[in-house]
Formats: C-alpha cells, structure tokens, sequence
C-alpha cells in the first residue's frame, strides 16, 4: 500500500497514520505516532521522504523520516520557535521549510539538511502583522506570498469593527540560494470587502493563484504576473448556497492535480463547497455544497485527484468522498474516528 493519510490530533497529542487503497478510497489504520505538544499543521517533502509537524502548543517543529514500506514516522530532529507555528511549507526544492505565525505575526524561514531535517538557528525571522495565516512559494520558486486574515481570537467569527488582522495579502520575493524574504512592490495586497484571506493555491496550469476567504466565506482568484510576482484579483465566489444566513468561516483549499475543479471547506455551514474550473481562464463556477462533519478545519485531496478527506475537529472523525471525475460532484464513502480535534490531513503517495 503506497498511499498513507497523516491525521495530525492537537487534543491527543499523536499523529495517525492511515493507509488509503487508490482504487476504492477505503482506509485501514497503520499506526499511531506519539506528538507531544499539540501537533497541528504539517508538511511534507517534494520528495516524500520527511513529515514536518508543527506542534502548536509546545511553540516546537519536528522532522520525521518516512518509511516508504508502512508509511511510519520516526522523528529525526525538533526545533524551537518563537510562537505557534500555524502553517508549514517547504520551497519547491524542498531546501528549506517555511511557516507562518498568526499569533505571532511572523513568518520565517528554517534550512533543511541533506537528511531531510529542519535545523537552526532560523534564516529568517520576519515580522508581517497579526493573523499571518500561511506562506508558500509560486511554482518558478522566486516569489512567496503570506495570507493575513482579520480576526480577533478563535471565535467562529468576529465583526469587522473587532478584526485585528491587516485584510491582506503580503508579497514577497524568494531566493532559492539562500532562503531569503524580501519585500516585493507592492507589499500588500489591500482587500476592498471583508474577506479576510486565509490559505491559498496554485492553479497546476495557469498562472492563477486561488485564496479561502475566511470572513467572507468565498473564494477569490487571482491572476500571477509571473515576472513581477505580484497579484490581482479578477473573481469573487461564496462559497455559501443562496438564502444562508447563519454564522460561517471558511478554512483550507485545494485543486485537483488536472485542474478541473476546487474545493474549500465552510465551518458553520458544514460542508465541502465545490467548483468547476475554466481551462483557459481559470473563472470559477459553483458545483454545490455537501455536508460534510462538524467544523471542517482541515482535509486533502488525494495525490490523484479521485477522493476527498475532511477532517471534522468538533466531530473528531473523518469522513471519505469520491470525487465524480466529469462533474467534480462528492460522493459520501464512510466516516473513521479519527481522534481528539485533528487539524491536519496530508496524503502522500510513496510509491513513486
């Protein structure tokens, strides 16, 4: 079994790895992998071999080695941050690992060892602004950009009036050679709503950039000058069916590797918004939205592109859907305990 699901559990303190069969979606439970300090968001290498956990409430990011055979993780090394690591990322040669901050309003940069292990001291240590969400490089590897939501604490929602975060975008320049952040011009991509932009992904073909809004419970494109690094939005979708009033905030985003469809979890609502995607321009277009658990934090797609996990962090399972190849519509499979408040879910293929 080459594909394995990594369940990062913050209120119990372990990572569950989960073996996935391709063909069908199923999982079968592989091994339980103890992570003390309330291990949350995680990575891992573009070459497969290293599990990057950050661990929230230890203020700490372990490395692991990845056993291509059982998919288990053995921890090769930790270092000390400054604050709660939110996000995690390496660069596209897999060099060095960035993350980002939102309580502490930083984002930095870690080298990597030739033995897949993140090390110390930090490249750079960068003050952006409160709620930094997440960080990643582009697909050339030269530019990195930093989603700031606008919320005050982890309530479900805050009004405008109360937001702490900035309501922007950070842009910055990237050195492959050495880890370096720069400003790029602009630095700052001002919102004109309140969306409050939260994770973020590349189009696999376009230069098409997409973010989860999280205040505006929507979606919002964006096109890449490719030479300057910079964006600029050309669309806004909600995520949200018509007549829904309640309270909502959205969380991660993911494409599918053909770059036919997209999806974004809504917490409040409950379900997996989905999205058509226009090959040549990228617009977006709604395919619905399925329920899904109970405040949807995070979830994966596949390395294929054939099923969806979304990781309920009030229900404490896991549910399994299949991804309908023509429509992009979600077909409910089973739903696994998971574990206390899980808030991460990869996939990775290890078999080649």
């Amino acid at each position: 079994m080459a594909y394995y699901i990594y369940v990062s559990l913050q209120d119990d303190d372990k990572i569950l790895v989960l073996g996935m069969d391709p063909g069908t979606g199923k999982l079968t439970a592989m091994a339980e992998v103890p992570a003390a300090g309330g291990p949350s968001s995680s990575a891992i290498s573009p070459d497969r071999k290293t599990f990057y956990q950050g661990h929230r409430n230890s203020q700490e990011i372990s490395s692991h080695r990845i056993d291509p055979d059982t998919g288990g993780l053995t921890e090769i090394s930790k270092v000390s941050v400054e604050a709660a690591p939110t996000f995690l990322s390496t660069d596209r040669n897999g060099r060095f690992l960035l993350s980002a901050y939102y309580q502490g309003a930083h984002v930095a940069v870690h080298p990597i060892e030739d033995d897949g292990s993140v090390s110390g001291p930090t490249i750079e240590w960068l003050e952006t602004a409160p709620a930094a969400h997440a960080i990643q490089t582009d697909r050339s590897n030269k530019f990195a950009f930093v989603p700031h939501i606008a919320r005050l604490n982890d309530s479900v929602m805050q009004p405008p009036g109360d937001a702490l975060g900035p309501n922007v975008i950070f842009q910055f320049r990237f050195d492959e050679k050495t880890g370096k952040l720069s400003p790029n011009a602009p630095l700052k991509v001002e919102q004109k709503e309140f969306l409050g932009p939260r994770h973020f992904c590349f189009h696999p073909n376009l230069d098409v950039v997409y973010f989860s809004d999280e205040q505006g419970g929507s979606v919002t494109g964006y096109r890449l000058d490719t030479s300057a690094g910079t964006l600029s939005a050309f669309q806004t979708i909600t995520t949200l069916p018509e007549g829904f009033s309640g309270r909502n905030t959205c969380s991660q985003i993911q494409i599918t590797p053909s770059g036919r469809f997209l999806y974004v979890p809504n917490r409040g609502h409950n379900s997996i918004a989905g999205f058509s995607l226009d090959a040549s321009s990228g617009g977006l277009t709604g395919i619905g939205q399925t329920p899904t658990e109970a405040v949807p934090s995070a979830f994966s797609l596949d390395p294929d592109g054939g099923f969806l996990f979304a990781a309920g962090s009030e229900s404490d399972r896991l549910a399994s859907y299949r991804i309908d190849p023509g429509t992009g519509g979600l077909t409910p499979l089973e739903t696994y305990a998971a574990g206390k408040r899980p808030m991460g879910v990869l996939i990775a293929n290890l078999g080649g």
